[in-house]
């Protein structure tokens, strides 16, 4: 049984931290691609970032670059994300997601097979 299992959300005041974790079971994680993605209420979930096998290559959508990073630890079959200087605009639950590394990289619009189940991130102005 595949798991994801995202932790680390929570309030923050403009321009705080925060660092997402999402733990993976049941999969070969090092096998994966992950990313993270996030939906805000009453919008449609967006891409936020992703990073290759290896955490070697990394992927951003633009309204995160240089404040967002992604990386991943395959020992602990954990990725994380850094969110630094939020803003009120970065509020939305976050998930994160894996598909097979085999599907290529960044490759945005290919499927994610696997999803989280969210974690709450609010920014207050």
């Amino acid at each position: 049984q595949v798991q994801l299992v995202e932790s680390g959300g929570g309030l923050v005041q403009a321009g705080g931290s925060l660092r997402l974790s999402c733990a993976g079971s049941g999969i070969a994680f090092s096998s994966y691609t992950m990313g993270w993605f996030r939906q805000a209420p009453g919008k449609e979930r967006e891409y936020v970032a992703a990073c290759n096998w290896s955490g070697s290559i990394t992927d951003y959508t633009d309204s995160v670059k240089g404040r967002f990073t992604i990386s991943r630890d395959n020992a602990k079959n954990t990725v994380y994300l850094q969110m630094n200087s939020l803003k009120p605009e970065d509020t939305a639950v976050y998930y994160c997601a894996a598909r097979p590394s085999w599907r290529g990289f960044p490759d945005r619009e290919r499927p994610y097979d696997f999803w989280g189940q969210g974690t709450q991130v609010t920014v207050s102005s």
